[in-house]
């Protein structure tokens, strides 16, 4: 028995071989990597220099490091619960049709787009002059100009991206609740709102578990339609961290003090997916 276990051991190691390859390869080495370069000065042409924690102190004490910060979390805090709640909706609309399969590849053909493409094609849209938003409103905004509105329009661009992404897995959490419940619902009289609130939200606790988390870390990595539509103006008031770390990164040749800044970002990224596991850990169930 004891060589019976020993090899299915063995063999259940080798198999997942390739899968702890890839995860050391292009997850774990590149964090080391990144740790590594985030102790040393670099101008990217010439020798590296060790320089310990000054680079860490340098990135901890910038005022433009912490405002890029607060930036994301403002656009964290607008596109996921904006994102989420109209994912939900369509998803809910979309439940209770047949098939429906065209209305799904539409709403999702935005998801599949590259983020480049739809930030130049927005950015169009947004044009104060002879662009499509102002041309249906009669009236001139400069909607990625104006600092007050250039974060907002920003994260509008990103909701509308990526709701439908979201509302297909809610589609999906929906279907996957079994008719007898509902139906017990229903005789019970949860219909309507109580039955959103009671039933179909409680169950779809795993849904909303990975469209959170997921949601989260896709508005922390926002770069490409930041870069296409504003740069990370006017001003700073688009200056994401990614856009941040880019800048230091390529524009002024730090790539130590870059390097500072993504840990810091992954850091703050996993106490956040640590805490939202935390909040549903106890309040999710996985069988019906």
């Amino acid at each position: 028995m004891n060589r019976r276990a020993a090899r299915r051991s063995v063999t259940s190691y080798v198999l997942l071989l390739p899968s702890l390859i890839g995860v050391g390869a292009f997850l774990l080495l590149p964090i080391l990597v990144v740790a590594w370069l985030s102790l040393h000065s670099w101008n990217l042409l010439g020798p590296r220099e060790f320089v310990g924690l000054r680079n860490w102190r340098s990135v901890l004490g910038n005022a433009a490091f912490g405002h890029a910060l607060l930036v994301t979390l403002a656009l964290t805090a607008i596109v996921v619960p904006a994102q989420t709640v109209l994912g939900f909706t369509v998803a809910a609309l979309l439940a209770r049709r047949r098939g429906g399969t065209s209305l799904r590849i539409m709403y999702a053909l935005p998801w599949m787009c590259a983020p480049v493409a739809v930030g130049v094609v927005w950015q169009w849209m947004f044009a104060p002059t002879g662009g499509a938003v102002n041309a249906v409103l009669g009236r001139r905004v400069e909607w990625l100009s104006d600092p007050a509105l250039a974060l907002s329009s920003v994260a509008a661009v990103s909701v509308w991206a990526n709701f439908g992404y979201v509302a297909l897995f809610f589609v999906a959490g929906i279907r996957a609740i079994p008719s007898e419940i509902l139906d017990a619902g229903a005789l019970d009289g949860a219909t309507g709102w109580r039955r959103i609130r009671w039933l179909i939200l409680p169950l779809l606790r795993p849904t909303m578990f990975f469209v959170l988390v997921t949601g989260v870390l896709t508005a922390f990595q926002t770069f490409d339609t930041v870069y296409a539509l504003t740069k990370g103006g006017p001003g700073d008031r688009t200056d994401v961290l990614a856009m941040r770390i880019f800048s230091e990164a390529f524009d002024a040749a730090r790539p130590g003090r870059a390097a500072v800044m993504a840990l810091v970002v992954f850091a703050v990224m996993f106490a956040i997916t640590v805490a939202q596991h935390r909040y549903f850990r106890n309040r999710t169930t996985y069988e019906f």
